[in-house]
């Protein structure tokens, strides 16, 4: 497989965009997010079903798992990490040598590159990538700085492709992320919890993308979403005899009911999920 990540001349990408991660990367931390992007349109209908893991942190592990979840759905899909930090690329780029050797749990012949980048996105022969996912990339930015990244991003995707931003956790129970269509324009919110012994969903306010979690507060949409889904999740209590699961759908349905535009089935809301259009969520 050629390196996804050099220039038009060969050479790497000389002036890459962003601020480095300053994060860590455990193993699973974005298995919520491997599997939204697994089940997503742009990917699984994509000409070219090349997959960006941009700003993938300290170790290659969560492009490695990222690419063995898309493989199981479409045996021709490709994730290319991306680092602003040199020595994080030749960090991974060393373990992806180990795994080419057939060290490690993953398979020799995994379909993973490691190159410099950021938020320009740098490809050969202009390909563009059908996702891109950027996880605890904008943290540290301003919420200022968020349309411009989204916007910069957005532009390198196929027609139809899709950005994924957002923020979780350390060990991956809690996961929040905006999808963003090429454009550059919000379409989506997502929360992704482990319902296991969840106290309440809005433990996810602590991570918000960077777009939100600002706007925590009373008065704006996502507070109130959280406080009313909170507030279903308590009502549902008494269904916590059948499992975490059957009170978390509960509590999805009577939001809907209540005239919330939920979005998705069962099947996701059973995996932790609510999605809501971005128009329900949006500031301002």
């Amino acid at each position: 497989m050629p390196d996804a990540g050099t220039g038009q001349d060969g050479g790497m990408a000389s002036s890459p965009l962003g601020r480095p991660t300053r994060g860590t990367t455990g193993t699973n931390r974005l298995r919520r997010n491997d599997r939204w992007i697994a089940a997503s349109p742009a990917f699984r209908r994509a000409a070219d079903p090349l997959v960006i893991d941009l700003g993938f942190g300290a170790s290659g592990v969560t492009a490695f798992e990222l690419a063995a979840r898309l493989v199981r759905v479409r045996a021709d899909a490709e994730v290319l990490g991306l680092e602003l930090d040199p020595a994080r690329v030749a960090t991974a780029r060393a373990q992806l040598a180990e795994l080419r050797g057939g060290a490690g749990h993953f398979a020799a012949d995994l379909p993973v590159s490691f190159a410099r980048g950021g938020f320009e996105v740098p490809l050969p022969d202009s390909r563009r990538p059908a996702v891109i996912r950027a996880m605890n990339v904008l943290r540290q930015y301003d919420e200022g700085d968020v349309p411009d990244a989204w916007a910069r991003m957005a532009s390198r995707l196929a027609p139809g492709g899709l950005l994924v931003e957002g923020t979780c956790d350390e060990i991956g129970r809690i996961a929040s992320f905006i999808d963003v269509d090429p454009d550059g324009f919000a379409q989506r919110f997502t929360l992704s919890l482990r319902l296991a012994d969840l106290d309440r969903p809005s433990i996810v306010a602590e991570r918000l993308p960077k777009a939100l979690i600002h706007h925590n507060v009373p008065g704006e949409r996502i507070h109130t979403l959280l406080a009313d889904l909170d507030r279903e999740w308590e009502r549902a209590a008494p269904l916590s005899a059948f499992g975490a699961t059957q009170r978390f759908l509960a509590a999805v349905a009577a939001l809907r009911d209540a005239g919330y535009p939920v979005l998705g089935t069962r099947s996701r809301w059973r995996l932790g999920e609510l999605t809501v259009p971005w128009s329900a969520v949006a500031t301002g």
